[in-house]
């Protein structure tokens, strides 16, 4: 059961319209990053958790909150498109489509939504689940949902910086910081997992079963040498297995695959005639 508070959680008011970021704020509301994402994400991930309860109750709670996100972001946009400029509002009236590209607003703002926000992204393109990860693996989830959050930081940064509007600065400040939080958090959380099953996910696949030298290699396959001199090239794994080994010149443990000769009888494919696999046939 969710229950709803008409209070938002943070203010979501701007200074003055402008509808060309309003636009830009559909990327971080219905965007692969956005709001939504994160949204659906964490829940899914809980409603499916069958681990201890604290991470189910850790992920839900999350999850919750950034329902609150997604009505705080929906609630600027529709201010920052309400009022907006008359000279824009009146060609609106005449033809939407082209005074929304005229002016750099989002065009479905003014013929689909009705000045309001909708689940899509900077672009119009909809919101869908592809964009979310919920793989019933902890670790893997964790990391994916640092990922999320990593990438969300950095598209609410850059608006930041893409507005003078002090009303929606001050929103975006707090989305800031409840993105940092939210990463602090995923990196406890994944320590605390890789603490009891290692970096490795899955843990539950027996490494005896991989071959095992190709665990520990790095393999260049470009021109130079640089990369050995990175952390993944030399000294001890992360998951304390072994060491990193660097190969300079990979050799292929396969040969060269040789496949059988295509059947020689026809086929017949409606609206192409017919044809053979490998084949040259002349109607």
């Amino acid at each position: 059961m969710f229950i709803h508070m008409k209070e938002l959680q943070y203010r979501a008011k701007p200074e003055r319209p402008d509808p060309v970021f309003a636009r830009k704020l559909q990327e971080v509301l219905g965007g692969q990053y956005g709001e939504m994402s994160v949204m659906m994400q964490y829940l899914f991930q809980g409603f499916n958790c069958r681990a201890e309860q604290k991470y189910r109750d850790m992920l839900l709670d999350i999850g919750t909150e950034e329902i609150a996100h997604v009505e705080m972001l929906s609630t600027m946009i529709a201010q920052l498109l309400d009022g907006a400029p008359a000279d824009q509002v009146d060609e609106a009236a005449k033809d939407p489509a082209i005074a929304a590209a005229l002016g750099g607003m989002n065009p479905q703002h003014a013929i689909v939504s009705g000045l309001g926000a909708m689940p899509t992204d900077s672009n119009g393109y909809p919101w869908n689940s592809k964009y979310i990860i919920a793989s019933g693996n902890l670790l893997a989830d964790f990391r994916a949902n640092l990922n999320a959050e990593s990438q969300g930081l950095l598209q609410v940064v850059r608006l930041y910086e893409q507005t003078t509007d002090p009303g929606v600065r001050d929103m975006l400040s707090f989305m800031i910081a409840r993105d940092i939080m939210h990463q602090n958090q995923w990196l406890a959380a994944i320590e605390e997992i890789e603490a009891i099953d290692g970096p490795i996910a899955p843990a539950s696949f027996p490494r005896e079963r991989a071959v095992t030298e190709a665990t520990r290699q790095f393999m260049n396959f470009s021109v130079g040498e640089e990369s050995s001199m990175g952390r993944w090239a030399n000294g001890p794994m992360p998951d304390g297995t072994g060491n990193f080994e660097y190969v300079a010149n990979p050799t292929a443990y396969g040969e060269a695959p040789v496949l059988k000769p295509a059947a020689k009888h026809q086929h017949s494919t409606p609206g192409t005639g017919p044809y053979v696999v490998n084949e040259t046939v002349k109607n």
